[in-house]
Order: C-alpha cells, then structure tokens, then sequence
C-alpha cells in the first residue's frame, strides 16, 4: 500500500480543522501539514451554526465576567483553567478572523455590534446576522488557501488510526471518491471532528455528524470524556428539529404556551428566554408534559413568537430563520409564531484532551466539538462553541506542530504491518458481508430511536438499562451486516457502514456513563436523581475501550477560583 507522508496531519476540515491548520502553515511553513475531510470543507458543519461567537470585546465587559458565566453555565463541572484561557483567547481570535474577512455587524458608530446570549451576564455575542458559521467558515477556508504547505485530502474518510507502542505513526484512509485505501503518515494527529449528534433522530446536526474523531481516539486507547452530557435545543422546528437560532430569543423573540402566557417566569425569572439552554429545553418540557403544550401532527410543541420585533428587524438580524420557517415550516415568523420543541443539538463531552488539545495519547491531538477539553462542563453556553473552534483550533495545531518538529516518524516497514492489520479487519467487518443478514439503515434507525426515549433530555434508571442493553444488542446485529453495493466510486454503503459502527461505540458510552452518574447536572437530567450532588459528582467521566465494553473512570475538575454554587437565573 503506499504510502503519504506527513508531519501533521488533521482531520475535520471544519471551524477547528482549518484554524489549526492556519496556525501551522503560518507559525511552521517548513512542516508538512495537511486536511483530510470526509467532505468538502465548506459542507462540514460549522458552516449550520447560526446565532454567533462569544468573546469580550466592550470596555463595559471583562475576561472575568466571561468565565463565570462559562462556569455557571456549565453546572460547575468546567475545567476553569481552560476557561480562563478560552475567555482570554477569544478576544484575540475574533479580531484576527475579522482581518480574515469574517464580516461582524456593526453598530451606527462603526464598532463591532454583539448581542445577547441565553446565561450571559453582558451583551457578548459578535454575529454575522444570523449566518454567523458560515461567513466564519468562509473566512477560514479562503485564508487557508494562501498557504501552499497546507495540503488537503477532500472526501476522504479515515477509518483507522495508525498507533506504534503508544505513539501515532498515521492514519489509514479510504479515498471515497475512488474507493482506494491509503496510510498517511504523520508524526502527529489532530481530530476535529464534531460532536455525535446523529445518534439521535431529532437533531439540528447535520448527517456527517456521526463521532468519527471520539471512536477513532477510543478505539486506540485515548479516553472519552464526559459523554453523557448532551445538550438539548430549546428552538428546533417542530417537524424536523432543524434549528431555529438562539439568537431569536436574543434579539427579543418570547416563549409562550397554549395559554398565551410567557412561561419562563416560572423557570428562570431574573433570564426568562435567556436562560441558558438546558433550563429553556427542560422548561418548554415541563409545560409540555403539564398539558399546556400546543398539539399538531407532528406532536407537542410550543411557540416561539418573532413578531413583534417586526419585519425590518427580522431581515437584518434574523434573515436566516425567516427562510428557514418559509422553506421548511411553510409559515412566515414575520406574521405568525414559530412552532418548536427541543432538538438534540450538541455534545458537551469528547476526547480528553488538556489546554492546548493534547491527548495521553503520544501525538493524537483534538479540538473542536469532538474534543472536550473541558469548558463546557454539564452545558455550553450558546456561541462559546464558535470561539472555541478557534481558540482550541489554534492552540492544538501550536502544541502538535512543536510535537512534530521534535518527534521521529514511524518506520515505513511498521506502517505497512499496522495498516495490513487494519485492512484485513476492514475486510472482514464491512466488505465480505455476503453471508450478513442486517442492514445499516435497519439498525440505525433502531439505534436512533433508543437513544431518543431512553437517553433523551429525562433520564431515569430504568430506562437508561433498557438503552444500554438494546445498544449491546444493536452491535451485536452489526456483527451480521450486509453489504451490498458493489462499486468502489463512491461506496456510501461502506462508508455508512463505517460511520455506523462509530455511532455504537460512542452511544455505548453516552448512555452508560448517564447510567453510572446519579444526578441532575446541565444537560444531563435524571427524574430519579434531580439534584445535583456536588459530593458524589463533581468530577468528569472518562471511558476506556474494553472487550467487555467501556470502563469508566473519574478526573477531578479542576477549580481556580470559582466555587461551585447554587445554579439559579
């Protein structure tokens, strides 16, 4: 097989991807660096993100303030050293992605114009009207083109990490444009890969969200971490859970239920809609379960009314949402209320990584939604994530560039035998399935639909075992797939097939560590353990990959100067 050689390689080639890959080229031009994305970069998903980037840039506004409300937000299980670097970074990072192009709004006076964000105690939230990830992602993507010593490898998908006695030596990659595999040699790795959000079947994300970065670290002995916390949308529209941006509530948008009454009051009076997003979520299914939901064809739902912000306001704030309402609702936000519901959105947890993205793992490095550094904690506020691409983008692509320019690559010899070894698995698993009986899509569905009532935004003992042995059983159907397309150009069935196991290593974890962990905090809300207990769980959950499934294992979070507290808006 050959093979392709690398100092760096990353793989992602969204928000996080191409930050580090600019960081590289800029700060290392000598180190060979290059992208490899299962999709062209401009269709990864930072491109959906919507409301805008979180970073203290008004004189009113201060590196302090950020932190805290990062911390609360995050229930107290935010590592605060990485916090308080994040809050720091970030005011750095948006100016430098405006110099790239990025095009904020400004206020009358020419400064950059912020708005407000659900838990943030100041106006903070730098956007590009509504479509805030997808002028960032342009931005990158043409700054990433200046440097010719930034490679990229689009459509292909990396189906193994290449590991010599603990230390990274490359990748094994399938080309999918040509259905040839290939080792691509690296001295270090970088996964920005995104969050897991298909596992679920009421989402915001987009369908390449599948957890690649988190199975492919796990799999190689690098811990996940804190994967039961998955944050819940409050505004997904209600027949297909494509998000309505937070930034609705942030410009004035209210909540109401069938009744006409705003309801947050109860909830959260001192934030109503901008509370942060795991109370928002909780609240609308409180009045949902109460009765005082609005009922349609497609189940329960509430309102999210824009109407009184008027149809100049909506147009230059909030354009996005108006099309996407019209094109997928067939209402207009300008004349009538939005119907919503919570939609799975994000993931909290991710590979485990320090400060500057660096895993135990020799050489493997993360970023982005599919690392968890931790920041988050139990719930990210909405538009830290923005930032965080590109501050945790930079910094792991700093630290791996300083890694590569010390390490030695792995021999070429070594190389062939490891990606061999992982070939003739390939083989077996995925292509020679003639004898298999299941099918991906069958499994998936069932996968989806497990994870939806039994690891949804209420949890309850029970029905957590109930998920955790229907997954068990849901892999050991995928032990009996069946293939059966045939041509190598394009095989998405493969690919399928690839990104499906992933998706059941990674809900292994996600419901199992909500099983082990017996409390309310952030985005992980248990009905039978509804409070938080700070004595028993104020740590991080790590899973380690065993033949008899994952074992966990608790860190301490790492506390500076914010003592946790009562968690109230």
């Amino acid at each position: 097989m050959d093979v392709l050689s690398h100092d760096i390689l990353i793989v992602g080639g969204g928000g996080a991807g191409l930050r580090a890959g600019i960081a590289i080229a800029h700060a290392y031009p000598s180190l060979k660096t290059a992208v490899i994305s299962k999709v062209y970069p401009m269709r990864s998903h930072t491109v959906a993100a919507e409301g805008g980037c979180a970073a203290v840039i008004k004189d009113n506004d201060n590196h302090d303030l950020h932190a805290f409300d990062t911390i609360k937000g995050s229930d107290f299980l935010a590592d605060q050293d990485a916090v308080e670097a994040f809050v720091r970074d970030a005011s750095k990072e948006v100016i430098q992605i405006e110099r790239w192009g990025c095009p904020w709004n400004r206020e009358e006076d020419g400064h950059i114009a912020v708005r407000w964000f659900g838990g943030m105690s100041q106006k903070r939230t730098l956007h590009a009207a509504d479509k805030t990830g997808f002028h960032l992602l342009h931005a990158l993507f043409q700054t990433s083109l200046k440097y010719d010593n930034l490679k990229r490898y689009d459509e292909w998908f990396v189906a193994g990490l290449l590991v010599d006695d603990g230390k990274i030596g490359g990748v094994l990659a399938l080309n999918i444009r040509q259905g040839t595999f290939h080792i691509l040699a690296a001295k270090a790795v970088i996964l920005c890969t995104g969050g897991v959000g298909r596992i679920y079947a009421f989402t915001s994300n987009a369908g390449i969200k599948t957890g690649d970065g988190a199975a492919l670290a796990y799999r190689e002995g690098a811990p996940i971490k804190d994967m039961e916390f998955i944050q819940f949308h409050p505004s997904g529209l209600l027949k297909n859970g494509i998000l309505i941006t937070e930034a609705s509530r942030g410009e004035g948008g209210y909540l109401f239920n069938k009744d006409g009454k705003r309801f947050m009051e109860q909830y959260a009076p001192s934030k109503m809609e901008l509370a942060p997003r795991d109370i928002v979520s909780r609240s609308i299914m409180e009045e949902i379960l109460a009765g005082r939901g609005l009922d349609g064809p497609y189940g329960s739902y509430v309102h999210l009314d824009l109407r009184h912000l008027g149809e100049a306001k909506i147009m230059e704030k909030l354009p996005m949402v108006r099309e996407l309402c019209i094109d997928f609702a067939g209402m207009d936000p300008v004349y009538e209320p939005i119907p919503i519901r919570p939609t799975m959105h994000y993931t909290m947890g991710g590979v485990h990584t320090d400060k500057d993205g660096k895993t135990p793992l020799a050489g493997l490095y993360a970023a982005g939604e599919g690392a968890c550094v931790s920041i988050h904690g139990g719930n990210r506020l909405g538009s830290n994530s923005l930032a965080e691409i590109l501050v945790f983008g930079a910094r792991a692509g700093r630290t791996a560039a300083e890694y590569a320019r010390q390490a030695k690559p792995c021999a070429s010899e070594r190389l062939q035998s490891l990606a061999k070894e992982k070939m003739d698995f390939i083989q077996r698993r995925y292509i020679r399935t003639e004898n298999g009986t299941e099918r991906v899509g069958a499994i998936l569905s069932d996968l989806r639909k497990t994870m939806d009532e039994k690891v949804g935004i209420y949890r309850r003992e029970e029905g957590l075992r109930e998920g955790i042995e229907a997954i068990q059983r849901l892999k050991e159907r995928f032990n009996r797939i069946r293939l059966t397309q045939q041509s190598q150009v394009f095989n998405t069935e493969l690919v399928g097939a690839m990104e499906m196991d992933n998706m059941l290593e990674v809900a292994h974890v996600v419901a199992l560590g909500a099983f082990n962990r017996k409390e309310s905090r952030g985005g992980h809300a248990r009905k039978d353990y509804p409070n938080r207990d700070d004595a028993q769980f104020l740590h991080h959950s790590l899973a380690y990959q065993t033949p008899d499934g994952p074992r966990m294992e608790k860190l301490p979070v790492t506390i500076t100067k914010w003592q946790p507290e009562e968690r109230k808006y």
